[in-house]
């Protein structure tokens, strides 16, 4: 049933533009702080963030929506139609709809990286004794900034492959501080009054762009230089915290998170319960892959203030991530009523196409596209199209999509990744890999990773097997400095191991990731774990769990396929592994060339 909206659900008006100042201690009783910056959370690749839109005041608080209707509702959601057929979104008017700022998503490896500038100089905040902060550093460049990045992860993959006797833990820490690059320490000064009303308002318009500018990391100097006058704006904090959410996400770089931590907490000491820090911790967990958490903060944000943007996007979020599709797609409609745009838009679309409604995913997200008004929108919006293409087999159409996705914004690494993998099917394989090796060197994470070292191994000339396993040792190098920054790597851990490192790691953290959530790529995951350990009556129950909610996945049909034939079902394992091909007949360079000669074997033995 599609989405009914703007149905007059009952509900507070959003409240007006909050005019205390950024050096009050506590929001205005019953009025919830500004919604502020927004970044969503969680599934990876289609959640892009939500920041101030038309109809908030300069602090991020809300002011009445754009096109209300009497109840305070968005009159222009997502529409239930009387014939009942899939709804096209009524979108804002282009002129007047605000660039969104990026989610982190985790849908999968391999949609991971996100669209952002590399930083020209990243600086981040802490505290010096006694809660003053200093000086700590310059800012280095930004080739600097990659290449220190991408060289101690390498150093640190070939020390852990020579076995030096390294402790996990303790290297990690190492290597997070090898990768932030520079940084400048803005701490608690002790100015210890308030902040005078020009004052204020100032800090509100520095926090109130901070995630819509076009150079995140220069939004995130201008708001560390305003906290150090101002260093009990309780918002500004909030959306420090959720930038560096941002810049973790655009950067590949972990070691962000413990610092958007301390930002948020101190938001929450400055004013507790305030919506902005609430959402911004909504976001930090997801990223974190604690989705539960990121729940519990997306809840206790919307309390006070329903119409938070960034709360409603990390809401459907973490319901998707533990799987939990139909409270999701309540979420995606509630969201829709409420705040309309390009951030819910896609969350909808992702949600439809878990239930495998392709046909209605694509349509909103032909309309968010035909909406766009910003290259990071276009760029977003398209490459989403793109995966969709491709998860289809439709490798010319994700060309296209990730075409004008690049044409938009040349260097978002998603579109990058996404137009690798649709040249290697298509057989520029060359290509694939001058893609992805740009991808990797930007932003070393799993899934290009993954894609770049088998991309290597199928070509197989000289040298390319090394090439290949260092891209696989890279990953762990990966999941240490993740882990570091307090992120839940067993999902990544398990994917890549159970193809390319030790299975009984793959299964444990497979395991680890199924205590705590229920998605079908959690399922999927734990099917191929116990695979490849040779416990394939057990894996039967997940791989087909993973495949029973309508969403089409050929990895996902590839492994079922497997597990089939290895638990002796050759009937159900051809035609789930005919499936695999006929959905995205080059869905993997392994992959597919593993499940074409299952087949063979299969028909050899009728």
């Amino acid at each position: 049933m599609p989405p009914r909206t703007n149905d007059n659900e009952q509900g507070p008006v959003p409240p007006a533009p909050d005019a205390s100042g950024p050096g009050d201690t506590s929001p205005e009783p019953g009025r919830p702080g500004g919604d502020g910056e927004r970044t969503g959370a969680a599934a990876p690749g289609r959640a892009r963030a939500a920041t101030p839109r038309q109809g908030q005041g300069g602090d991020g608080g809300e002011t009445a929506v754009r096109g209300a209707d009497a109840h305070g509702e968005p009159a222009n959601g997502l529409r239930a139609r009387a014939d009942d057929t899939p709804p096209a979104p009524r979108l804002p008017d282009p002129a007047h709809t605000a660039r969104p700022a990026s989610c982190t998503a985790h849908r999968h490896a391999a949609d991971s990286p996100g669209h952002g500038a590399d930083a020209a100089g990243e600086r981040h905040v802490g505290q010096g004794p006694g809660g003053a902060g200093r000086d700590r550093a310059d800012v280095p460049e930004a080739g600097a900034v990659r290449g220190r990045r991408v060289a101690a992860l390498r150093r640190f993959a070939a020390a852990a492959r020579r076995g030096r006797g390294l402790h996990t833990a303790s290297c990690a820490v190492l290597l997070a501080v090898a990768l932030t690059a520079g940084s400048v320490a803005v701490g608690g000064g002790r100015d210890g009054g308030r902040a005078g009303t020009g004052t204020a308002a100032a800090g509100a318009a520095v926090a109130a762009g901070v995630l819509t500018v076009g150079d995140l990391d220069a939004g995130v100097r201008s708001l560390q230089a305003h906290l150090r006058d101002q260093p009990r704006d309780f918002r500004g904090w909030a959306t420090l915290g959720t930038a560096y959410v941002e810049q973790a996400r655009t950067h590949g770089d972990p070691s962000r998170y413990p610092q958007a931590e301390r930002a948020l907490e101190r938001s929450l000491a400055l004013a507790p319960d305030n919506e902005p820090a609430l959402a911004g911790r909504a976001a930090l967990a997801a990223a974190r892959h604690d989705f539960t958490r990121a729940l519990d903060f997306a809840d206790r944000a919307l309390e006070h203030n329903p119409y938070s943007e960034r709360a409603l996007c990390s809401r459907i979020d973490a319901l998707v991530e533990l799987g939990r599709y139909d409270e999701a797609a309540e979420a995606a409609t509630t969201a829709d009523r409420r705040r309309p745009g390009v951030p819910v838009f896609t969350r909808y679309a992702y949600v439809r196409e878990l239930r495998g409604d392709v046909r209605t995913a694509r349509k909103v997200l032909k309309h968010a596209l035909d909406s766009a008004a910003t290259p990071a929108d276009v760029a977003y919006v398209a490459t989403a199209l793109g995966q969709l293409a491709w998860n289809r087999g439709d490798h010319g159409t994700a060309l296209t999509h990730y075409a004008r996705a690049l044409a938009a914004d040349d260097a978002y690494l998603p579109a990058l990744e996404g137009r690798a993998r649709a040249q290697a099917a298509t057989g520029d394989r060359a290509g694939a890999i001058a893609t992805l090796e740009r991808v990797v060197a930007r932003s070393p994470l799993p899934g290009p990773l993954v894609a770049l070292g088998e991309l290597y191994e199928a070509r197989g000339a000289d040298g390319d097997r090394a090439k290949a396993r260092e891209q696989y040792a890279l990953v762990d190098a990966w999941t240490a400095l993740a882990r570091a920054g307090g992120v839940d790597a067993d999902l990544d851990t398990a994917l890549a191991a159970a193809d390319h490192g030790d299975a009984e790691e793959a299964l444990r953290a497979a395991r680890a990731e199924w205590d705590r959530r229920h998605s079908v790529h959690t399922a999927d995951a734990l099917a191929w774990a116990l695979h490849v350990n040779g416990r394939d009556g057990e894996a039967l129950r997940y791989a087909r769990r993973a495949t029973a909610t309508g969403y089409r996945n050929a990895v996902f049909l590839y492994h079922r396929g497997m597990i089939e034939k290895a638990a002796g079902d050759d009937r159900a394992a051809r035609d789930s592994l005919t499936a695999a091909l006929e959905l995205n007949p080059e869905f993997s360079p392994l992959g597919a060339r593993a499940a074409r000669a299952a087949l063979k074997e299969l028909e050899a033995a009728r």
